[in-house]
């Protein structure tokens, strides 16, 4: 618990809760006019985000059946303790009340005892270590108080507070005095931070304290280590901030962009251990992208993340789809599986039926879009009642059980019942299959059919972002940066020369990131035609056609949860190669305003000017429309999520950005064709490689002529490489609307890629090379059994970014010609006019441009002149 109580009242609870969200604690002074109805509503509306705390003890004696009534209805609203007046003690424990739901505010006269019972002193407290003693002895006359609550005045210092916490009181104070902040105060306002770190103790020498992270469901996440720094840092940013032990302050989530939202930080009952109780973001806490240092989610919160993966990524048919879609079934399976748990009478039984139960029960929680951790809070919420219902059963069920137990004659009998056979939440990992030779034409397209997105939800989102960054430049960017971004920013622009501070790398990732350029360089220069085209397409009339660089380009590298170098450079290099005069890169910036070592590194290779410190469609609109700091570029390219996709498309069709961009995206996919020379470990290698980019990946498998036994090799290879891959959880997502696809032939193999017209095509099969003709749709192929899409990704030569969803089928990947454009130029002699001009004024005439027939008429009539 943390040893500090903000104070506060009723009508400015709102501003005080931003103090008392770190201590877990609020302590709300009751008034006449709202402890009755406007109190115990809002604590009820409330509970579970602050442990709120009332007191009462100045509220006037009054009827004492009426107050009662009403001090017992603020304990069932969710009020955790009541600091009560001597009087008001007695008449609670004598109604029930436990004593340890009561802080007695010094009193005259001894108080009834009762366990648990609290003190609380109302003056400022002394530094002596006999007081709480003194204060116990005085006010219960046979117990002593677990807890000494000490109320100082505004004129308190901050170390009145410390002393307190010295001999093991709890300070409570004005919320108003109180600040997160812990430099630079000039308020006159106190910092919580050393009020809490004077309550800790280690025996380290290196003077940290073992902390103890834990998500809001209450399961461990990882033990991790604080200093004084690093604490005050959490409170400060409301963050999950700690102290590594040889990189200095960790702010939790920085680079990888897994954040933590600080919930309250506690301290156990030694003073030796804190625990940090945070809202974690995926994909997990570990560096392994592990839900914890424990390994992945069990129980309720493993059933819930993958209910809330099948909620976005469950294909159309699927049993949880139709629980999610179809809500009489789902009512109609929670009622009948309740029934069935009431009649289980073994315990394999009712650990089966229950178990049943909880998972319908969840489905309708997540399709609600409720929380485990809302359900937990409810129960909470319940424990915390002192008054009791009778808790009789509703009538109709009452009469249903006596239906069920009255006499029937006795039936023949029967076999026993095998268990329903129920949806698999873990377990094997497997594709969907289907044989081509046994399905309908149908059921094949629904197979290569992607999943839905939802772009017109996403526009709705994206549109005011994108319009806020256009009328309001660098304001609307730097306010959105700190929204989305959490960094706080002066200027949302970094300017080369690039800071070689910014460009810290190891040797062996410089000469990864240099090899890499070096290959995707030679092959986009090899693509640019520095020659032009030229033509005579009769005597007299020259046709030529040339390339020139687009000027000015904006190159978006994402970040979020992983660091893109690839991304930076293979946007990058065919930039520089095609010659752009501008190059600037956008991406996301870290909590302390830095940008990944790698991308500032590769940005200084490609001759960057600037990168724009931002990411999502706030940078998207930042470079379509340029602000007082970003310069507007012609055409925009790069990957991202579906709001940077559904901005690139905003911008492109807005006559007043008058920009550019690559292609449309979609989710990231891989089609690999495999006959029996394919070897299953390099088959599943391939499929999971593209599976573990996020849910709505899609993976594709064409099994030329694959026997059963063959297929269940590679299965099994799936299943043991996916489940030793940090982002299993992905995976499980992805494969589920993925499919192997038997076929019989090659020839019905290259026609079903081609419908499918994939990102990535790998061919794992016999003399690989001689099918490359016939692919006619594809973003990049992979030829053989040793070309792994993930070459390409980094360090082949071709590029990565690459057409998705379909779109191989009219766009090309990202190559140099994407960053050029072609200028067409026609020369004509005497000869030349006097060959076509006829022929030009007829068409002219024909479609009544007298203009452009006049052009050809003049120029004939000066030559007949002549």
């Amino acid at each position: 618990m943390f040893p500090l109580v903000p104070l506060t009242t009723l009508s400015q609870i709102k501003a005080a809760e931003a103090v008392a969200a770190p201590t877990g604690r609020l302590l709300v002074v009751a008034e006449a006019a709202n402890y009755k109805t406007d109190l115990p509503q809002y604590i009820k509306a409330n509970f579970g985000s602050i442990e709120y705390l009332v007191d009462i003890s100045t509220i006037a004696q009054g009827d004492a059946a009426e107050q009662l009534d009403a001090f017992v209805k603020l304990l069932d609203a969710g009020a955790y303790q009541l600091f009560v007046s001597a009087s008001q003690a007695t008449l609670l424990i004598d109604a029930g009340v436990p004593g340890g739901r009561l802080v007695v505010v010094d009193a005259a006269a001894p108080v009834k005892d009762t366990a648990g019972l609290q003190v609380a002193a109302a003056s400022a407290v002394e530094a002596h270590a006999d007081l709480a003693k003194t204060l116990s002895t005085t006010v219960i006359s046979t117990g002593g108080a677990q807890q000494l609550f000490v109320k100082f005045n505004n004129d308190a210092t901050l170390a009145d507070l410390v002393a307190a916490v010295k001999i093991s009181a709890t300070p409570v104070i004005d919320a108003a005095r109180l600040t997160t902040e812990h430099k630079d105060i000039t308020t006159g306002q106190l910092p919580i931070a050393p009020v809490f770190t004077a309550a800790l103790t280690t025996d380290r020498p290196d003077k940290l304290y073992t902390s103890l992270v834990i998500d809001t469901n209450e399961i461990a996440l990882g033990l991790v280590y604080s200093s004084d720094e690093s604490i005050a840092e959490a409170i400060r940013t409301g963050t999950g901030v700690y102290q590594s032990r040889k990189h200095g302050l960790w702010y939790k989530g920085a680079t990888s962009g897994a954040v933590q939202k600080l919930v309250k930080l506690e301290i156990d009952c030694d003073g030796d251990c804190v625990k940090f109780v945070v809202e974690q973001k995926a994909p997990g806490f570990c560096h392994n992208n592990t839900a914890s240092c424990f390994g992945a989610y069990k129980g309720f919160s493993s059933l819930e993340q993958t209910l809330l993966s099948r909620l976005q990524t469950a294909p159309a048919g699927s049993y949880t789809k139709r629980l999610f879609d179809d809500e009489k079934l789902l009512t109609a399976k929670i009622l009948e599986e309740a029934e069935e748990l009431a009649e289980a009478n073994s315990k394999d039984e009712v650990a089966w039926e229950a178990a049943d139960l909880f998972y319908f029960a969840m489905t309708k929680v997540v399709k609600e879009g409720v929380s485990w951790a809302d359900v937990q809070r409810n129960l909470d919420s319940k424990s915390y009642k002192i008054s009791r219902r009778k808790g009789d059963a509703k009538p109709k069920w009452i009469e249903r059980l006596a239906e069920k137990e009255t006499p029937k004659e006795p039936e023949a009998p029967k076999e026993a019942p095998k268990p329903e056979a129920k949806p698999v939440l873990s377990g094997p990992i497997r594709m969907n299959k289907i044989d081509a030779a046994k399905s309908s034409k149908e059921e094949i397209i629904k197979v290569l059919t992607r999943p839905v997105q939802k772009t017109s939800d996403i526009m709705k989102l994206v549109n005011p972002i994108v319009e806020n960054v256009r009328d309001n430049g660098d304001k609307a960017l730097l306010e959105l940066t700190a929204k989305f971004d959490k960094a706080e920013l002066t200027s949302p622009i970094l300017k080369a020369p690039f800071p070689e501070e910014l460009m810290k790398l190891t040797p062996d990732v410089k000469e990864a990131i240099d090899l890499s350029i070096s290959n995707v360089l030679k092959f986009h220069e090899a693509q640019i035609d520095r020659k032009g085209l030229e033509i005579e397409t009769v005597p007299g009339v020259k046709c030529s056609r040339f390339s020139r660089p687009i000027k000015s380009v904006g190159l978006y590298v994402p970040g979020g949860t992983a660091v893109l170098p690839s991304t930076a450079l293979m946007l990058g290099v065919p930039a520089k190669a095609a010659g752009c005069e501008n190059i600037i890169f956008a991406s996301p910036p870290r909590k302390d305003g830095t940008l990944t070592p790698e991308v500032v590194y590769v940005a200084h290779k490609v001759g960057a000017k600037a990168i724009v410190l931002a990411g999502g469609a706030q940078a998207v609109a930042a470079m379509a429309y340029g602000t007082e700091s970003v310069p507007k570029v012609d055409k925009i390219m790069g990957p991202g999520n579906q709001f940077v996709t559904a901005a690139k498309m905003y911008v492109q069709n807005d006559t007043n950005a008058l920009v550019s961009i690559d292609m449309p995206a979609g989710p990231s996919e891989v089609l690999v064709v495999a006959d029996s020379t394919a070897k299953p470990a390099f088959v599943a290698s391939d499929l999971l490689s593209q599976a573990e980019h996020g849910v709505d990946s899609q993976v594709i498998l064409l099994a030329v002529g694959l026997t059963a036994a063959e297929l269940e090799a590679i299965e099994d290879e799936i299943e043991k490489q996916a489940l030793a891959l940090p982002r299993v959880d992905i995976v499980r997502g992805s494969i589920a609307h993925s499919t192997i696809l038997s076929v019989d032939t090659i020839d019905e193999a290259i026609d079903l890629s081609n419908q499918y017209a994939p990102e990535h095509l790998i061919l794992q099969v016999e003399d690989a090379a001689s099918l490359v003709p016939r692919i006619d749709h594809a973003g990049s192929v992979f030829v053989g059994a040793w070309s792994p899409e993930s070459c390409g990704d980094y360090s082949s030569g071709t590029n990565h970014t690459l057409p998705t969803y379909g779109f191989a089928r009219m766009y090309s990947g990202v190559n140099s010609q994407t960053f050029m454009k072609h200028i067409t130029a026609q020369e004509l002699s005497v000869e030349g006019l006097q060959t076509i001009g006829k022929a030009v004024m007829t068409l002219a005439a024909i479609e009544g441009l007298d203009g452009h027939r006049n052009a050809v008429k003049v120029r004939l009539d000066s030559l007949a002149q002549q």
